[in-house]
């Protein structure tokens, strides 16, 4: 087989090259990837604790500490406490995150634009519905051993 018309081939190396791309321009703003992945999350759904945050980016919580403490020091995000909860610290953008979040879709906006140039907005639905339907593939075996977990099967 041809590896390069072997989807999975093509999907793995779409994906790496955009992670490079964002590594690199996140680097501009003496920031990591990472760090604007938060950013962009908590701008989706403030409040979160960094184990949720840890979940959601597939890392250790360790390591989302590690992060959220640059953007901390850097005056972009808080830990805030939890007012049900005193034990558990919450996570919240601070204004001065505003410039970078707008770059982060600046760039995305414009890296989309450029990488579907050509591509008839048909062709553009047809690629997102098949890219949904894979990762619901991808995450269903999961959710079926919990699900036989539960019934006790």
């Amino acid at each position: 087989m041809n590896l390069d018309r072997d989807m999975l081939v093509v999907m793995h190396d779409v994906a790496r090259i955009m992670r490079t791309r964002f590594d690199q321009r996140a680097r501009e703003y003496g920031m990591t990837r990472a760090q604007w992945v938060i950013l962009a999350r908590l701008e989706r759904q403030p409040g979160m604790t960094q184990n949720e945050m840890a979940g959601l980016c597939e890392v250790e919580p360790i390591t989302v500490g590690r992060l959220v403490d640059r953007l901390e020091a850097n005056g972009l995000v808080e830990r805030r406490l939890d007012p049900a909860d005193r034990r558990i610290r919450r996570l919240h953008l601070l204004p001065a995150s505003r410039p970078i979040l707008d770059e982060i879709h600046r760039y995305k906006n414009g890296l989309f634009a450029g990488i579907t140039e050509g591509l008839d907005p048909e062709t553009l639905e047809t690629v997102t519905n098949a890219l949904l339907h894979i990762k619901q593939r991808l995450t269903e075996p999961q959710a079926r051993v919990a699900a036989k977990a539960a019934a006790g099967e």
